[in-house]
């Protein structure tokens, strides 16, 4: 099978945990059976010998097709891996996604979304990144008794992703550390308003309110002391056409959405600009994980 599984933008400033979309952007797997195992990696990772031995992708499908099968079948994996690691784009929650989706396809079984959420949760507990790298599109989720409960829509090709992505990754699990105890009810009032926004204004196609709702009291300046260009990043931005300009996940990322007009536009000033980063112009990906 061909398997392909987008990057994902998740929080979208004060969406914490709860709001993400899926980008333009892709990791690609060729999974084959096969007498011998064998497996191969292009891209992210092809100098790490480390993931060739321990590689998530694969734990979590022979898991997930024994489970299903009760067999141990060998397969060869080939590895295109375009999402960075540990950027805050979602590459952790594209492995696993990808993994639980190949495996119900090789178990000959049919591919119900709901259920690759769920079977997810048991690597991820947060539905941000997972739901979109699934669906497609915007998604809002929480869990509920150990069930995913989203609503998407569609991103209408109104509007692109400019995201900048810098040399320096940053650990959720460090990035985590930075956020506060406790917070404010003025802060906690701004974020819940703030995220509200954020949805209706996916969820309408009135994408022009993203420049009121897209702010976060809760953990983006707290993160983005770690790279402080980022700063920078979100001020450039927001006076050249950005629409939403926000970490991206815990970082290090940074992504930003405007009209698709705009778009060439603020990738050239953001790369003229920041030279040493990465700078994509991209579309959004309505459709999710995608297998044949």
């Amino acid at each position: 099978m061909i398997l392909k599984t987008p990057a994902t933008s998740a929080n979208l400033g004060a969406g914490f945990d709860c709001l993400g979309l899926a980008l333009d952007f892709y990791n690609k797997t060729l999974i084959k059976r096969s007498n011998i195992f064998k497996v191969s990696i292009k891209g992210e990772g092809e100098d790490n010998p480390y993931l060739k031995k321990h590689n998530l992708f694969i734990n979590i499908f022979n898991e997930t097709y024994q489970k299903l099968t009760g067999k141990k079948d060998t397969f060869s994996f080939s590895f295109i891996n375009n999402i960075p690691l540990s950027r805050g784009l979602g590459s952790s929650s594209s492995v696993i996604i990808g993994a639980i989706t190949s495996a119900y396809y090789l178990a000959g079984l049919s591919i119900n979304k709901d259920n690759i959420l769920n079977n997810a949760l048991v690597y991820e507990n947060h539905p941000d990144n997972i739901s979109p790298a699934a669906l497609g599109g915007f998604v809002c989720s929480l869990v509920e008794d150990n069930v995913v409960k989203y609503i998407k829509t569609d991103i209408l090709d109104d509007v692109k992703a400019v995201v900048c992505i810098p040399n320096k990754p940053i650990s959720t699990n460090v990035s985590r550390s930075a956020l506060p105890k406790h917070l404010s009810l003025a802060d906690t009032s701004f974020n819940i308003s703030r995220s509200s926004l954020t949805t209706a204004a996916f969820m309408s196609k009135n994408y022009e309110m993203l420049k009121y709702s897209s702010y976060d009291k809760l953990h983006e300046n707290r993160r983005m002391k770690a790279i402080p260009e980022l700063f920078k990043i979100r001020e450039i931005a927001r006076k050249n056409g950005a629409l939403m300009s926000n970490l991206s996940g815990s970082g290090s990322t940074f992504f930003n959405l405007c009209y698709k007009d705009d778009a060439s536009k603020l990738k050239n000033i953001l790369e003229n600009e920041f030279s040493s980063m990465k700078i994509l112009e991209l579309n959004f990906n309505n459709t999710g994980v995608i297998y044949e």
